[in-house]
């Protein structure tokens, strides 16, 4: 049972007769409690809620097209509480961060719903076997941080106990037609070398419901005082990483006619590889996981240039970037100054001084960094940044500062752009729409 917080003006149920307050008992037969019990059993044109009124229940019919929702809305976008992390994982992001930074900031998120509604990648230790038996019976396909299919070392790798036995449910979802992405964060000396090429044969045995595999670097902060002993990738490492992968990159295309298993960007980076050309990474699966984004970023750039065509005058901008990208951006921008003789593009690399110098990617620069390494350098009419380095739906950074706060400090017009090569030429040549 849940209680409504408001019914949407003019949706099936106002028209129904639902109200604010009312709370929530079942739909067509089916008690409700969250979100996804909510949309999966009011999917259907005829929709009969049991509901509890002033301490009286009646039923209430609605009529509505299918799959339109029913406009009531909860107290949380979940109908009840966001479900926390039970794990304690060596190579935990947010056990590496600084004290004192937003509350929200420190929060482990481990929601198989979120992964579903969201993309978000879970454990599966907060799951029993009710959660998989709904997960099956509703058909959600789901994201999974797997990082090693060897018990013991699952166990060690994530501290929880329960770690080793829950990889039985991959092999549930799985086997009962269920779609999943899976990650693996490959930490140096762990589950690395022997023990990756364990996780892929494993996985590979899955196919083809392993819709697909991203292997990401562990990221080493400065703050590591106390935890697990770990180290990045050397160039050597990420690229005996990058031939492991690209083995079974080349096994599973032979058998199930794709690669399923893909390094991110930041391998190729470490080891001081070229990226490969699009047709490897397919239809980017593992976009979001920083999968194919730099490829996809210079042909999209490569096609904008293509068709662009200088209007105005003189501009000169600037782009900030983490060490990582820097060539590539820089590439990028030396490319259109080629094109429009009038464009001045300067690229500043931004050394990580927050988290510390091993933190090399774009998305965790702050704002005091920025300010501290940019005060006094002619930026031009705009400082490009990455949207990456501020909250979704924001203008704040990881440090709390805001993108006036960085205007004001540095007395530059700041414009961000998503990774988007067309997105990024526009804003090299100031084009608004």
């Amino acid at each position: 049972m849940v209680k409504i917080n408001s019914v949407i003006p003019g949706s099936p149920a106002s028209r129904a007769g639902v109200m604010q307050e009312d709370i929530l008992v079942s739909i067509n037969g089916h008690g409700v409690k969250d979100v996804l019990d909510y949309m999966y059993y009011a999917a259907e044109t005829d929709v009969s809620l049991v509901l509890v009124r002033h301490g009286e229940e009646l039923t209430v019919t609605v009529k509505k097209d299918e799959y339109d929702d029913l406009g009531l809305e909860f107290e949380t976008f979940l109908m009840d509480s966001k479900q926390s992390c039970s794990n304690k994982c060596v190579f935990c992001f947010i056990d590496q961060m600084p004290p004192g930074m937003r509350e929200t900031l420190y929060f482990k998120d481990d929601d198989a719903r979120l992964s579903f509604l969201q993309g978000n990648y879970v454990t599966l230790t907060n799951l029993d076997q009710s959660d998989i038996d709904r997960i099956i019976k509703m058909k959600l396909n789901i994201n999974v941080s797997v990082h090693t299919t060897n018990p013991e070392l699952r166990v060690k790798m994530m501290h929880n106990r329960f770690a080793g036995e829950k990889l039985k449910y991959i092999w549930q979802l799985a086997q009962s037609g269920i779609k999943l992405n899976c990650q693996v964060v490959c930490c140096p000396g762990l589950n690395d070398g022997d023990e990756l090429r364990r996780t892929l044969s494993d996985l590979g045995t899955l196919m083809p419901n392993i819709s697909s595999m991203a292997v990401v670097p562990v990221g080493v902060t400065k703050f590591r005082q106390g935890l697990y002993p770990l180290t990045g990738f050397t160039p050597e490492g990420a690229g005996e990483t990058i031939d492991i992968i690209e083995s079974y990159q080349k096994e599973f295309l032979e058998k199930f006619g794709t690669r399923t298993v893909f390094p991110s960007d930041e391998f190729y980076l470490i080891a001081g590889r070229d990226i490969p050309p699009a047709e490897v990474y397919e239809d980017y699966p593992q976009y979001e996981n920083g999968v194919g984004m730099l490829r996809s970023l210079m042909d999209e750039f490569s096609s904008a240039l293509d068709m662009a065509e200088w209007e105005g005058g003189e501009r000169h901008v600037s782009i900030a970037t983490g060490y990582s990208p820097f060539d590539v951006i820089s590439s990028l921008a030396r490319s259109a100054e080629e094109k429009f003789p009038a464009l001045k593009c300067d690229v500043y690399r931004i050394r990580n001084d927050f988290f510390g110098e091993t933190i090399t990617v774009t998305g965790l620069i702050t704002a005091q960094d920025l300010i501290a390494q940019l005060k006094g350098k002619d930026l031009g009419d705009e400082l490009l940044l990455s949207s990456a380095m501020v909250r979704r739906d924001s203008d704040v950074f990881l440090d709390d500062m805001t993108i006036g706060d960085v205007e004001s400090e540095l007395n530059v017009k700041i414009r961000t752009s998503n990774s988007d090569g067309f997105e990024l030429l526009d804003a090299m040549m100031g084009i608004t729409y």
